[in-house]
C-alpha cells in the first residue's frame, strides 16, 4: 500500500469487519519482487559493506523490536525500463549517465551454479519503438564485462519487424548481424559496426555468455566480480564520416528507449528506500488476529534478494512462533522475463539454503502472473519453449525436483473490466481453468505437486464487475473449480477495505475488495465478494477446519445450449449436503431440481431445503463513477422451501441450498 496506508487498514473496526467474512488462512504476497527492489522484511539487520551501508542486505533473525512496518529498496544497478508494480524506476543502460551501471544477478553466475556460465546466458534486449536502421552499436562496458557475445535483431522469415518483446517467443526470428559475434571481447567502448548496410529492425539483443570476472578496482565481495555490467548503450547508424546516430533516448525517467534484461544484481544502499510503498510488518499481520494463529503461505525474495535473507526470514517467522504452512520462492518470473533456467538455478540455491536450516519446510513456485495462455520462452538448443517443461526438466537433472511441493499460480482471469458482457466471461472461466490445469500437467508437472492458487480474484485491473454480483460469481466458481481440480488452497485477494477505483480510465469504477471504504479505508459497505465470501465459509464449507467431502455434480439446462448453470455439492460431517449453484444467465431465472444418483437410479430430492441466496433481491450496484454504490447491499435472503417444488434461481445469482442427511438417504453420489 501507500506510505500510511496500513495505519488506516488496521484498526479494530476494519479488523472486526474483515474477520466476519470467515476467511482464515493468510497468504503474504510480496510486491517488492515486482517492483525491482530488494525486501527488507525486518528493518534491522545489516549490510555486506556495514561501514558504507551498502551492498547485499540481510535483515536481523533474530526477533527484538515489533515489526510494524516492512519497505523495499530500489535497485541502483537495475537495467529494466518498467516493472510490474509502480513504474517509477528506469534502466540504467539508457539514463545518459556514464557513472551509473546495469548489472546482473551474479547468483547466476557459474561460480553459484557450478555449471557453464552459456547454459544461464544473460542479455539485454532494447525496443527502439518502431523500426528504425541500425548498422552500429557502442557498449560502454563496466567490470565485468563480456569476453563471449553477440548483438542481434529480430526479423521473422516473412520480414516483419515491428514486433515487441512478448512477440518474440514463440516466432523464430533472432540474428546474428553480419559482425555481431565477440568472441574475445576486452571491456572498453569501441563503437561496433554490425553490417555494411543498415538494417531496419525495431529490436535489438545483447546476448552474453562469458564473462571477465573482472571486478572494479577496490572491490572486496567476490559477488561484484561476477556477472556482466554495461553503463550505456548506444544503437543506430553511421553516416559517411563514421559518426553514430543514436536512435536510443537516453534519460533518468521511464520515458526513456524501453529495455528489458535477463535479471538485476540486488545491491542497493541505505538511501535507496521507497518510502512510499510499504507492507505490513509480520507482527502486525500476527497480532490483527487475522491469521487465526493458522500456518501461513509466506514469501522470500528470489529475483532480488539473496539466500541468507531469506533464511534469516525463515529462523525470525519460527522463532517467533509464526507457524508456516509453505515458502514461495519469488513472485512472477514470467511476467520478468526470467529464463526458467535461471529461475530454476536460483530455486536450487535457494532450496538448498532453507532445507539445510529446515528440511521440512515445504516449498512453492514459481508464483506465475495469470496465465491463459502457454508460457513460453526462447527455444533452447532442443527447440522446447515451455517455460513449464524446461523448468521441471532443470529440477530435475539437479536432483531437486521433490523439493518442488505445490506449483503456484494466480489468477485473474480478465484484464477486460470495461466490459458490460460480464455473462460471457463468467461462462468462459471453467474452460480457461481446466484448460490451464490440464496443459501444466502435460507439459510435466507432477501429479504429487498439488496446486496453490496464491491470489485470485476477477481482474488484475480495477473495474465495475469486481464490486458487482458477477464477481461475487466468479470468486465462488473459481473456489469450486480448482478445489475439484486438486488444488490445496485458493486464497482470495483483496480482504482490505478499499476505495473505487477507474484504472483503465473507461468509467469502470470498482475494486478488488471484500469491503468498499472512501480514501482512508474507513468502510462504508459490504461488496457482492464479501457476500459470497460469507457464503462459502459459513455455509457451503462450514465449520472451518471440518472434513468436507466435495462431489461430483452435473447440470443440465432445458432449451439452452449456453452452460450458465453449475453446481459443486459439498458432504458435512453430520451427513447433510451444501449444494452451491451458480445461475450466470444475465436475464433469465431458472428453476432447478436436485436429483440424487442412487445405486437403484436416479431420484428427484424431496426437501425441505434450506436456501441462502445472493441476488439482485439483496445486492444491486448502481453505477455513478466516484460515486457508485450498492442498494439494497443486505445479506443473502434465507428461507426454507418445504415442499419438493422447484428451487428459483435469479438471473446472476449465487445460492446455496442446505439439505438434511434424509434427503440424500441411500444415495451413492448426489
Amino acid at each position: 500500500m501507500e506510505k500510511g496506508d496500513m495505519a488506516g487498514i488496521f484498526t479494530p473496526a476494519n479488523i472486526a469487519a474483515m474477520k466476519t467474512a470467515g476467511l482464515r488462512s493468510l497468504a503474504y504476497r510480496l510486491r517488492t519482487e515486482l517492483g525491482v527492489e530488494c525486501w527488507h522484511w525486518n528493518p534491522q539487520g545489516h549490510w555486506s559493506d556495514e561501514r558504507r551501508h551498502q551492498g547485499y542486505w540481510m535483515s536481523e533473525a533474530t526477533p527484538t523490536a515489533p515489526i510494524q512496518l516492512s519497505n523495499g529498496y530500489r535497485l541502483p544497478r537495475r537495467g529494466d525500463t518498467i516493472d510490474q508494480a509502480n513504474n517509477e524506476g528506469y534502466s540504467r543502460l539508457d539514463d545518459g549517465d556514464l557513472h551509473t551501471f546495469w548489472k546482473s544477478n551474479p547468483y547466476l553466475d557459474r561460480y553459484y551454479t557450478h555449471e557453464s556460465n552459456a547454459l544461464h546466458p544473460q542479455w539485454i534486449l532494447v525496443d527502439l519503438g518502431k523500426p528504425r536502421p541500425v548498422d552500429a552499436i557502442r557498449i560502454f562496458w563496466a567490470e565485468p564485462y563480456a569476453t563471449r557475445f553477440c548483438v542481434e535483431y529480430w526479423r521473422t522469415a516473412d520480414g516483419e519487424t515491428n514486433q515487441s518483446i512478448d512477440d518474440t517467443f514463440d516466432t523464430n526470428g533472432w540474428h546474428t548481424f553480419p559482425h555481431g559475434l565477440v568472441e574475445h571481447g576486452t571491456g572498453g567502448s569501441a563503437l561496433m559496426p554490425l553490417c555494411k548496410k543498415p538494417v531496419v529492425v525495431r529490436l535489438v539483443r545483447i546476448w552474453m555468455t562469458e564473462s571477465s570476472e573482472r571486478a572494479p578496482k577496490g572491490a572486496t565481495d567476490v559477488r561484484d566480480g561476477l556477472g556482466y555490467a554495461v553503463r550505456e548503450v548506444q544503437i543506430g547508424w553511421l553516416d559517411r564520416h563514421g559518426r553514430l546516430h543514436d536512435e536510443v533516448h537516453h534519460v533518468p525517467n521511464r520515458h526513456q528507449t524501453l529495455v528489458y534484461v535477463s535479471s538485476t544484481d540486488p545491491w542497493h544502499q541505505w538511501k535507496d528506500r521507497d518510502a512510499n510503498v510499504e507492507q505490513p510488518g509480520f507482527d502486525l499481520v500476527k497480532n490483527s488476529g487475522l491469521s487465526y494463529d493458522l500456518p501461513m503461505l509466506v514469501p522470500v525474495g528470489l529475483l532480488y534478494d539473496t539466500p541468507e535473507n531469506a533464511v534469516a526470514e525463515l529462523r525470525w517467522l519460527e522463532t517467533r512462533g509464526i507457524h508456516i504452512k509453505c515458502v514461495e520462492l519469488g513472485e512472477e518470473p514470467d511476467g520478468q522475463y526470467v529464463s526458467p533456467e535461471d529461475y530454476g538455478a536460483l530455486f536450487v540455491q535457494w532450496a538448498t539454503a532453507i532445507h539445510r536450516f529446515d528440511p521440512h519446510l515445504p516449498l512453492v513456485g514459481p508464483g506465475f502472473q495469470t496465465e491463459l495462455q502457454d508460457v513460453l520462452y526462447w527455444p533452447n538448443a532442443s527447440g522446447d519453449r515451455s517455460w513449464v517443461h524446461r523448468f521441471l526438466v532443470y529440477l530435475k537433472q539437479h536432483g531437486h525436483l521433490d523439493d518442488l511441493r505445490y506449483f503456484s499460480f494466480e489468477w485473474y482471469p480478465y484484464d477486460n473490466v470495461c466490459t458490460k458482457d460480464t455473462e460471457r466471461q463468467l461462462l468462459r472461466d471453467p474452460l480457461l481453468i481446466r484448460r490451464t490445469l490440464a496443459r501444466w500437467r502435460a507439459e510435466g508437472v507432477p501429479k504429487t505437486v498439488a496446486w496453490i492458487v496464491s491470489e485470485y480474484g476477477y481482474s488484475a485491473f480495477a473495474g465495475r464487475p469486481e464490486a458487482d454480483r458477477p464477481a461475487a460469481l466468479l470468486n465462488a466458481e473459481i473456489v469450486g473449480m480448482f478445489l475439484s481440480l486438486g488444488a490445496d488452497t485458493a486464497y482470495l485477494y483483496g480482504y482490505a477495505p478499499q476505495p473505487l477505483m477507474d484504472e483503465l480510465q473507461c468509467n469502470s469504477w470498482g475494486n478488488l475488495a471484500l469491503f468498499l471504504s472512501d480514501d482512508r479505508h474507513r468502510i462504508k459497505q459490504p461488496l457482492a465478494t464479501y457476500y459470497a465470501a460469507w457464503l462459502l465459509t459459513h455455509v457451503w464449507v462450514s465449520p472451518p477446519q471440518a472434513r468436507i467431502l466435495l462431489y461430483a455434480a452435473r447440470c443440465r439446462v432445458e432449451r439452452s445450449t449456453k452452460r450458465v448453470l453449475t453446481a459443486f455439492a459439498a458432504k458435512h460431517p453430520d451427513g447433510h449436503w451444501a449444494i452451491m449453484l451458480l445461475n450466470k444467465d444475465a436475464k433469465r431465472a431458472i428453476a432447478v431440481k436436485l436429483v440424487w444418483h442412487t445405486k437403484e437410479g436416479d431420484r428427484e430430492a424431496k426437501g425441505p431445503f434450506e436456501i441462502w441466496q445472493l441476488s439482485s433481491a439483496n445486492y444491486l450496484w448502481h453505477p455513478h463513477g466516484a460515486e457508485s454504490y450498492a442498494a439494497p447491499d443486505t445479506p443473502p435472503l434465507h428461507f426454507v422451501v418445504k415442499a419438493p417444488s422447484q428451487i428459483i434461481l435469479p438471473p446472476t445469482s449465487l445460492t446455496v441450498v442446505g439439505c438434511a442427511p434424509e434427503a440424500a438417504k441411500g444415495t451413492a453420489y448426489p
